[in-house]
């Protein structure tokens, strides 16, 4: 995985991650090679966290651009000690609470020796690790990492509008 820069991102390094595989909080898989030529941002996420409440952005970004291809996964993780303590119960409280219908993992690692294989690509390729509940990952069209953003990065603020708008019409 070579890193390279790509004009209009305000030189953010990237790195090509191969496609993988979530296991679905309402069952069965999600991959993100249905994403291919396309973008989609993957959230590590929480029920209890103080960023919670972007779950209603996460929405509404998901919203605004999946029918131009755009994709997202928010992945349930109780890393930081603030998910529910089932899949079903996630499932309810987000669906009850924000109506989410985009696509959610079950509830899974994102750091350290048991994360999920695409953050432990994230790590590998350019040593990004979530600091903490709601840190968002921009994969581009061709598996790159495009961007990395804290909890504190609404999903809808201008950085990762800016960065999905670019890559959805230059097909980056």
């Amino acid at each position: 995985m070579s890193s390279i820069f790509i004009s209009g991102f305000s030189n953010i390094a990237i790195a090509e991650i191969s496609y993988v595989s979530f296991p679905s909080i309402d069952g069965g898989i999600i991959e993100t090679n249905q994403w291919q030529g396309k973008p989609y941002l993957i959230v590590n996420t929480a029920s209890r966290c103080g960023y919670t409440p972007q779950y209603a952005s996460l929405q509404k970004l998901y919203d605004r651009y999946r029918d131009q291809g755009f994709g997202m996964i928010a992945v349930p993780s109780n890393d930081f000690k603030q998910e529910l303590d089932t899949n079903l119960k996630v499932k309810e409280f987000c669906e009850l609470n924000y109506g989410i219908n985009m696509p959610m993992s079950e509830t899974l690692s994102v750091r350290g020796p048991n994360a999920h294989p695409f953050y432990k690509a994230i790590k590998s390729s350019i040593g990004f690790v979530p600091s903490w509940n709601f840190n968002k990952v921009l994969i581009g069209a061709n598996g790159e990492v495009l961007g990395t953003w804290g909890s504190s990065i609404r999903p809808t603020s201008s950085k990762i509008i800016t960065a999905i708008e670019a890559t959805l019409n230059k097909g980056l």
